[in-house]
């Protein structure tokens, strides 16, 4: 599996820098509590802070970092995501596409995520869906989130 995370986090990281441009300001910080449900490997609670930067529109491209509680095993970890957002004007709602490694202290201590996102995002508080895979398998959550 490391075989494949090292091209698909050189890929994103070449696609972060591609799309970057040439001066951008932090939108927006944003403080989000998850629940999710992975197949075979039970559920795990996150909180994770992101920085977006608005590219074009309402594109943006940020981080998402934090800690995380996974119950089996019992074990404490650091979600690390490249986190692209699309959230249209006029419309409450926002899509996003979440990929990167995430740090575990017990078993396979480097795991792949990749996750697609959606949901509804008022003036400061937000609240979505997430169904991505976390390695070994698939998980879905959800994410309730405060924008600062």
């Amino acid at each position: 599996m490391k075989q494949l995370l090292r091209p698909a986090l050189g890929g994103l990281l070449a696609l972060a820098v591609f799309l970057s441009p040439e001066r951008a300001e932090a939108t927006d910080f944003r403080l989000t509590l998850g629940a999710d449900y992975q197949i075979n490997s039970g559920a795990f609670f996150h909180l994770t802070g992101s920085v977006d930067f608005i590219f074009v529109g309402p594109l943006s491209i940020g981080t998402r970092f934090g800690a995380l509680l996974a119950t089996q095993p019992n074990t404490f970890g650091v979600p690390l995501d490249l986190n692209i957002r699309f959230t249209p004007r006029r419309t409450p709602l926002y899509v996003e596409f979440l990929g990167g490694p995430w740090i575990f202290f017990q078993g396979d201590v480097f795991r792949a995520h990749a996750a697609f996102g959606f949901g509804y995002q008022g003036r400061s508080v937000s609240f979505g869906l997430e169904v991505g895979y976390l390695q070994p398998s698939p998980h879905i959550g959800l994410r309730l989130g405060w924008r600062f």
